[in-house]
């Protein structure tokens, strides 16, 4: 039988060293230079790297993940790095997201079934406070193959038409596919086939 979502990653991330290396995402970097702090909230933040950058900027910043491992080492990451950073071990499909909350929600490589995927960007317009923004990276169908990281199936990548369908009461500020390179420790090492957006809250009104 295969593992589970959780097993997989728990087994990955209970190691020493950490996978994904301990510098922040390019693109969330050059995402965020124009904004101040906030209400921060990472998904899928795995071991961390991204919600620890975000806290030594000034953000308030909540890290999710599917992992007890993952969480444990963003939280020793936060401590060397002299920042707070609040660590929540949640499924995202059971994790609340909140009514108009966040300032900024950070999903960087956070590759999930379809469903499951949709639901959590539905959920994200109506969290984000207004305003608010959405930094998303993920590979592309074109990434299964090369070898340099991302899911071997290609229903867990995104597309930026998919994008555009799926983040309902969201206007997509800045969008692209590419290819760059993506280095962030063992787990990503090379060119990788990407998809790049920022997003803001639809105003209701």
């Amino acid at each position: 039988m295969d593992p589970s979502p959780s097993e997989k990653w728990e087994a990955r991330y209970g190691v020493d060293e950490y996978v994904y290396g301990t510098e922040p995402n390019d693109f969330l970097v050059e995402a965020v230079r124009d904004l101040s702090p906030g209400r921060t909230l990472c998904v899928a933040d795995g071991e961390g790297r991204n919600g620890v950058y975000l806290a030594s900027l000034g953000h308030q910043v909540t890290s999710v993940d599917l992992t007890e491992a993952g969480m444990a080492k963003a939280a020793r990451l936060a401590e060397a790095s002299g920042v707070e950073l609040t660590t929540v071990v949640s499924d995202i499909t059971d994790y609340d997201l909140g009514e108009g909350q966040w300032d900024l929600i950070v999903s960087i490589f956070a590759h999930m079934p379809p469903p499951i995927r949709q639901g959590l960007h539905r959920r994200i317009a109506g969290a984000l406070a207004p305003g608010g923004r959405l930094v998303l990276e993920a590979y592309t169908p074109d990434q299964v193959g090369r070898g340099t990281g991302g899911p071997p199936n290609p229903e867990l990548t995104m597309t930026l038409a998919g994008l555009h369908d799926e983040l309902i009461g969201m206007t997509i500020v800045e969008g692209r596919e590419t290819v760059r390179p993506v280095i962030e420790g063992p787990g990503h090492t090379g060119d990788g086939a990407v998809v790049q957006v920022v997003a803001t809250a639809t105003d209701p009104s």
